[in-house]
This record gives C-alpha cells, sequence and structure tokens, in this order.
C-alpha cells in the first residue's frame, strides 16, 4: 500500500508545535485559575452581585474552553497516532484515508490554536468593539460598508460568537453611512484588531446606470471592550449628551419617542451615537460603555506614544487601504500588509476571512518583535 503523507514527520510536527503551545499557555497556572474560580462560583452568596457573579461565572467558561481546547487536540494528536499504527498493520487503505483526513484537520485547528498563543497584548483576550465607515466612493461606498458589515457578522456566525449592532447610520440612497457593533467572545479585539484600516472595493457599480468600473472604501475600526476593573470615569460636566428620535432606511422614523443618544466628550472631541436599543437609558449606557473603552484605548495610545498602533487614523481613501476586493475586471481579494490572498471573492464576503486573520495576527506580532529587537 502506497501511502503520500509522511505521518511521522506529520505527526511529530503537530507535537512540536503543541509543546509551544503549552509552554505559552502555561496549563498549571489555568488549572490552578480554574480551581479558584470554581470555589468562588460555589459560593452561596455569589448571585447576591449579579455583575461579579456574571464576571466570575464567564472567567471560568472561558478558562475551561482554553484547557480543553489544549488538552482535546493533545488527544487527538495521540488518537490519530493509533489510526496511523492500526492502517500500516492491517494494510487498510480505507484507516489510512480516515487518518490523512483527520490530519488535515488537525493541522488547520493547532494552526489556530499557535495564532491564539500570538494575541498576548494588554487587550488582546477583550470583547471587540467594530465600527465601519463609508469613506470615498459615494452610494459604492456606502454599499460596501453594508457589505463589510455582513462580512464580519457572517464571521463571528460560523464561529459561534454573539454579536450586538449598537447603532447604525443609513445612507440616503442605499447601504450605510456608519455601522458599531460588539463581538462578544474572549480574544475578539485581539483577533479583529489587524482588521482596522481602509478596506477598498474595485467593481462594476449596481448604482452606475452606464455599467462603469467603481472604486470605492470603508473605513474599519476595532476597539477593545471596556471592564469593570477598568475604572475610566468621565465627569459629568465633560460629556454632552444629546437625545434624538432613531431612524431607519430612507429616514423613515422606526422609533416615534426620542430615545436615541449622541455622546460627545467634550475634552477630546470624541462622540458615540447609540439608537439600536429600545429605550434612551439602554442607548446611554451603550454610548458610554463605547466612549469608555476608546478613552481607554486613547489613554493606552498615549502611555506607549503610538497613536496608529490599535485604531489607527483611518482616512477612508486612496493611499490609505491595507485590502483590496476586486470584483472585476478579475476576483481577488489581497491584504496589501500580508500579501495574503484569495480568488473566492463571494467566500470571503460571506465571512471565511480566518485566513486573512491569522495572516494579519502574525504579521503584527512580527513589526512587535522587530520594534523590540530595534
Amino acid at each position: 500500500m502506497i501511502v503520500a503523507v509522511d505521518f511521522d514527520t506529520e505527526i511529530k510536527d503537530l507535537r512540536g508545535t503543541m509543546a509551544s503551545v503549552r509552554e505559552v499557555t502555561d496549563l498549571e497556572s489555568l488549572r490552578r485559575e480554574i480551581v479558584e474560580l470554581e470555589q468562588k462560583a460555589s459560593a452561596p452568596d455569589l448571585w447576591d452581585d449579579p455583575e461579579k457573579a456574571q464576571e466570575v461565572t464567564s472567567r471560568l467558561s472561558r478558562a475551561k474552553t482554553e484547557l480543553d481546547r489544549v488538552t482535546n487536540l493533545d488527544q487527538r494528536i495521540d488518537d490519530l497516532e493509533v489510526l496511523v499504527l492500526l492502517g500500516r498493520e492491517e494494510a487498510d487503505a480505507a484507516t489510512m484515508a480516515e487518518a490523512e483526513k483527520e490530519l488535515a484537520a488537525l493541522k488547520k485547528e493547532v494552526a489556530q490554536l499557535e495564532v491564539r498563543t500570538l494575541l498576548n497584548g494588554e487587550f488582546d483576550q477583550r470583547e471587540a468593539v467594530v465600527t465601519i465607515r463609508a469613506g470615498a466612493g459615494g452610494v459604492d461606498a456606502a454599499d460596501f460598508a453594508e457589505m463589510l458589515l455582513r462580512m464580519y457578522l457572517r464571521w463571528a456566525e460560523r464561529h459561534g460568537y454573539p454579536t450586538q449592532v449598537l447603532d447604525t447610520s443609513y445612507a440616503e440612497e442605499a447601504g450605510l453611512k456608519s455601522v458599531t457593533f460588539e463581538v462578544k467572545a474572549p480574544y475578539a479585539y485581539g483577533t479583529l484588531s489587524v482588521e482596522a484600516g481602509t478596506h477598498r472595493l474595485v467593481r462594476i457599480s449596481p448604482f452606475d446606470n452606464q455599467g462603469r468600473r467603481q472604486t470605492s472604501f470603508a473605513a474599519v475600526e476595532v476597539i477593545p471592550l471596556i471592564e469593570t476593573t477598568d475604572h475610566i470615569e468621565i465627569p459629568e460636566n465633560e460629556l454632552k449628551i444629546e437625545v434624538f428620535r432613531s431612524s431607519g432606511p430612507g429616514g423613515q422614523s422606526v422609533n416615534t419617542t426620542d430615545s436615541a443618544v449622541r455622546m460627545t466628550h467634550i475634552p477630546t472631541g470624541i462622540t458615540v451615537s447609540m439608537q439600536n436599543e429600545k429605550s434612551q437609558i439602554q442607548n446611554r449606557a451603550a454610548a458610554l460603555r463605547v466612549l469608555q473603552s476608546r478613552l481607554l484605548l486613547l489613554k493606552k495610545q498615549e502611555e506607549e506614544a503610538a497613536k496608529k498602533e490599535l485604531a489607527g487614523d483611518i482616512k477612508a481613501s486612496w493611499g490609505d487601504q491595507m485590502r483590496s476586493y476586486v470584483l472585476h475586471p478579475y476576483q481577488m481579494v489581497k491584504d496589501l500588509r500580508t500579501e495574503y490572498e484569495t480568488s473566492n471573492t463571494s467566500a470571503v464576503l460571506d465571512g471565511d476571512i480566518d485566513g486573512f486573520l491569522e495572516a494579519g495576527i502574525r504579521w503584527k506580532r512580527g513589526l512587535e518583535r522587530q520594534r523590540q529587537e530595534a
């Protein structure tokens, strides 16, 4: 029986990668953390403080998931080795084919876990707040902003990550002027932070009656979600709060009360609008949470004297793009920083962006190493 795959070498490489992952993850510390959190979670008065209880149970679930992910992959590699031995002993082509399929799945999952270990920045473990803004390109840019929103929401759906759209500003003809949403999953910020920048779309415009090719731009901003331990306090006299009526596509009212909230931090000029919650109180709380997240990031940027490192000054125009989505005259999505590319544009726009995320994380980590060595 001829086997095209060198299983011995492949399994050895997998074990080597997992050894590096275990070293970085520090499984013993993770196990100690789980024991401590389980003790807190079993306290009879835990739910006397619902906010603290939610934090404890979330941290416990997160820690168990991380531990299970590593130990389960180790077990699957052991099982694969046994499967290969059985297939060789019995010269069973079906067993070897099954082993080859499992090897391919393991290589993909181990590579993803390896990338996760590169997310060791101060805020990388946080949930994320993502804002997409239409840039140059008129109605095509607004439509592109809506395409990007769908892409990210589909990506989150593929991974089972909860999302919540916080604010939507519709364009007059089609698409979105801007949209802000949360991705409620561990490491969402670290993972999606590499998406920050200007995205460029080239296609035959569906809004041009002459069928001409149109280039349009959209800006993506990613910030880490504020946590209760961050202590970002904003004095009332530094806030300007305005309320207005929520609206939907074409300016049609979707709310008969002034429930939407626009919150401006006077010292920095940072403005946040929220209108997707049902009440003014809920929109105000959501706006304050996102404003605090942006101020937290600004504080970190000022400390590091690197204002473009995490969110950046994103202009959404020529000369500033980080990724191109070309739908005509050929099909190609290419990241201009990492050179990662694919011709399967429909899959990308349907949320298949893990390859771009992994390449971006490795690229970002490489830049950080260069700065440390300089």
